[in-house]
């Protein structure tokens, strides 16, 4: 009796693994920049990322999961496609560091192509190092986790900033003060005027005499 138990309870729990659903499978195929890399500090940046929602389970993606987005660059504008079988099948838009896609526009049968293309339009800017994440795709489950190993990073380096004109002040330079000798008046040593005097009042006190 027990062994048959054992059986029954390893036949369902067999059953319930298939039928649970599994972590989507969301895969990078290209993307490009405008203006060309490298990422110039102060530029306006646009960029087009495409990514295959690879099936997982028994539809492409789990409704209940979705997709959250971020990116480094500022003042960002997104536009975000779903694509089905090369046809246009949803599309939204968002503004900000983070954009999510709910996975319910991205779940269909397995037997069709599901690909999604992300554009952003945004500032670079400065950063505490020289890498920028300019996206970054991570698969969030249904209680707000992030579903392990479904990260998906593109980072580039900073080029530099660009170059400013810096206005150098000198300070002003201190006029030149000459004093005059004091062992010179006039044209004549002081000495030799005061010698001469001193002859003239001894001639004088002569005569006198």
């Amino acid at each position: 009796m027990i062994r048959r138990i054992t059986f029954f309870t390893l036949t369902i729990t067999l059953v319930l693994l298939q039928v649970m659903p599994a972590a989507g499978i969301v895969a990078l195929t290209d993307v490009s920049y405008t203006p060309t890399l490298p990422l110039v500090i102060g530029r306006q940046q646009h960029v087009t990322a495409t990514y295959y929602v690879a099936p997982s389970g028994s539809t492409t993606f789990i409704r209940g999961h979705q997709l959250q987005m971020e990116t480094g660059l500022a003042n960002a504008q997104w536009n975000i496609q779903v694509l089905l079988n090369s046809r246009n099948a949803a599309q939204q838009s968002a503004s900000g560091s983070v954009a999510f896609v709910n996975g319910e526009i991205m779940s269909y049968p397995t037997t069709n192509d599901v690909y999604l293309d992300v554009t952003i339009d945004g500032d670079v800017l400065q950063t505490h190092d020289d890498l920028m994440t300019v996206l970054q795709v991570e698969e969030i489950d249904n209680s707000g986790n992030v579903v392990p190993g479904s990260v998906l990073t593109i980072s580039q380096p900073l080029a530099g900033q660009p170059a400013t004109t810096i206005k150098t002040v000198l300070p002003t330079p201190a006029p030149t003060i000459i004093s005059p000798s004091p062992t010179k008046s006039a044209g004549f040593p002081v000495i030799s005027g005061i010698f001469a005097i001193s002859l003239i009042f001894l001639l004088l006190f002569r005569r006198g005499r």
